[in-house]
């Protein structure tokens, strides 16, 4: 089981789990700096607590934006408290279930290091959330993170350029959608219309529930589960809080385990922002707060009953106006495929304009504001990411984003309470409100002139690998609308 927030759990935890459970394979993961993830798998006989130092070998120069050929040896060294044991399952060949092997194995994440000098690797996502959370301590505060993961389950997904969308180039069936299941119609969900849908309009109730319960065994905590606004199959899993890089890890293992899931059940999970032109993209909001120690007491530093408009506190503020302020240089890590400017449209709920507000999710940032007295959960929700992000780099971007808000007292322009995208130009240029990159050459550009606030986590290193090599995720070119 997991152990990603509270002990620290030690190698010899970890073999005699090994031990008790007969687990014969250890599953070693890692992602490119896309965030795709990346599996080497060791004999169980071959874990012992010099694994946890010594580690095993990798080649850096066959993972995409790592090593070049000329110096391409690398180790990764297990990180214990990642230990999970895994459902038979997984890592099965679905399509071929009469020809299946059974066998009992279990996953930990690694921390990778350079060979030769020993040096931590400045590519490795885990890393660079880890410096993160480090920075933040450094400031005096706790990072507290949590994303709404969202995806789609389709009952078949096929490649076909010339027959593919404005947006995407796939033939996408759901039985949620009519033109899928005619023969029961008043059982589909009409575009826009899939949100907190009941059964049996909602097909993925129990796929929910499946994915929810697992990823609790597991150790991650849930929060709740519901169809999404998509027609198609859109659902969303919303995971509490963590540090950066311990609630980038458990989005990691969410993803995995929706995909894992699907495939048993005969299904596709797609992360895809925005298969279909005229419904809702998937994103992956973000959530933040900073919390801090006082008189023995953690307490929520973004939190303040005394402000009339959001109860946020100072800090909260200049929080976002450092958000709103990197917010174009963001968008090239937090939505770092073609398709995602695909999402990034007014219309569906997606932002497009750089401003923020309470209630008004035509804005880049939400603070949510329910009911009043929110302490524990005052937060504040960057809405602009999308879930083809490597998400410990959306995460620690966002996160030196507000912290350099804090550092240089950045104050956010006045709140947008109204629907952005019925401004007219000259009523947003009067109110100071600018538009997020539309495209990803244009968002890329954005953040080769703005990456100074992510020096000290993500260093020149991994900014010239995302300039420098293709998006892993983005299998096949997007057809242009």
């Amino acid at each position: 089981m997991l152990n990603l927030m509270n002990s620290i759990r030690t190698p010899q935890d970890v073999i005699s789990d090994i031990k008790e459970n007969n687990v014969k394979w250890i599953r070693l993961q890692f992602c490119n700096v896309w965030g795709t993830l990346h599996q080497f798998s060791v004999p169980s006989m071959e874990v012992d607590t010099d694994s946890f130092s010594k580690g095993f070998s990798l080649d850096g120069s066959s993972i995409s934006g790592f090593q070049e050929v000329d110096n391409s040896d690398m180790y990764m060294i297990p990180d214990p408290d990642t230990f999970t044991i895994l459902p038979k399952y997984f890592d099965q060949d679905h399509q071929n279930k009469d020809q299946q092997f059974s066998t009992k194995s279990a996953s930990m994440f690694v921390k990778l290091y350079q060979g030769n000098h020993g040096k931590r690797f400045p590519r490795d996502s885990r890393y660079v959330a880890e410096k993160a959370d480090n920075i933040a301590k450094d400031a005096g505060f706790d990072a507290i993170c949590a994303a709404e993961v969202e995806f789609w389950i389709f009952d078949k997904m096929r490649l076909d350029i010339s027959a593919g969308s404005a947006v995407s180039p796939y033939v996408i069936h759901s039985r949620e959608t009519a033109s899928s299941n005619l023969d029961r119609f008043e059982e589909t969900i009409p575009n826009k219309g899939g949100y907190y849908i009941a059964p049996p309009n909602d097909h993925l109730s129990n796929f929910r529930d499946e994915v929810a319960e697992t990823l609790m065994g597991f150790g991650i905590r849930v929060s709740a589960q519901h169809h999404e606004v998509g027609a198609a199959g859109q659902c969303e899993v919303i995971l509490k809080y963590g540090s950066a890089l311990s609630s980038s890890d458990e989005i990691m293992i969410a993803h995995k385990t929706i995909r894992e899931i699907a495939a048993k059940r005969g299904m596709v999970a797609s992360f895809i922002p925005k298969p279909f032109e005229n419904d809702n993209r998937s994103a992956q909001h973000m959530n933040h707060s900073l919390w801090q120690t006082k008189n023995g007491q953690k307490i929520n530093a973004f939190f303040d009953p005394e402000d009339k408009y959001a109860e946020l506190s100072q800090t909260g503020y200049y929080y976002v106006g450092g958000i709103l302020e990197h917010a174009k240089s963001l968008c090239f890590i937090t939505n770092p495929s073609e398709n995602s400017y695909k999402g990034l449209v007014p219309g569906f709920e997606a932002p497009v304009y750089i401003a923020w507000s309470t209630g008004n999710r035509s804005s880049a940032i939400r603070i949510p504001a329910h009911r009043r007295n929110m302490n524990k959960l005052k937060r504040v929700e960057f809405r602009v990411p999308d879930p083809s992000s490597n998400i410990y780099l959306a995460n620690t971007a966002i996160l030196l984003a507000g912290l350099d808000g804090i550092k240089k007292k950045i104050q956010p322009p006045s709140p947008v309470d109204k629907i952005i995208y019925n401004l007219s130009e000259m009523e947003r240029r009067a109110l100071g409100i600018s538009k997020l990159p539309s495209s990803l050459d244009a968002a890329r550009e954005e953040l080769r002139a703005d990456n100074e606030y992510l020096q000290g986590a993500m260093d020149t290193a991994m900014l010239d690998a995302m300039f420098e090599t293709k998006n892993t995720k983005e299998l096949f070119p997007v057809v242009s609308s």
